[in-house]
């Protein structure tokens, strides 16, 4: 399953709430095969992206909080990239699957 969709179930935030359906839908209306790792429950999760996204030179990765996206274990991105990549028509180059 190359997409890793990592999201936290357990949330207070509306904003991350309302962020992690709209990529869910969007992902699930495409048809694209995907993984959701809850970071509230699968323990290790938080500091698994944190550390990939370290690795890639992702700058401020030690606070990242989600919905981030990845492919397998190459960070596409956040929330914001996801839309403007929606925006460019270029989503499939975002989600590096062409």
């Amino acid at each position: 399953m190359p997409l890793k969709l990592y999201f936290a179930t357990v949330t207070s935030s509306q904003k991350i709430r309302k962020e992690q359906e709209k990529i869910q839908m969007v992902i699930e209306g495409k048809k694209i095969e995907h993984e959701i790792i809850d970071i509230a429950s699968v323990e290790g999760a938080k500091d698994k992206f944190r550390g990939l996204m370290a690795e890639q030179g992702v700058e401020g990765a030690d606070k990242a909080l989600p919905p981030k996206i990845f492919n397998e274990d190459t960070y596409c991105g956040d929330y914001e990239a996801f839309l403007f990549a929606i925006e460019d028509e270029k989503l499939n180059e975002f989600l590096k699957l062409a």
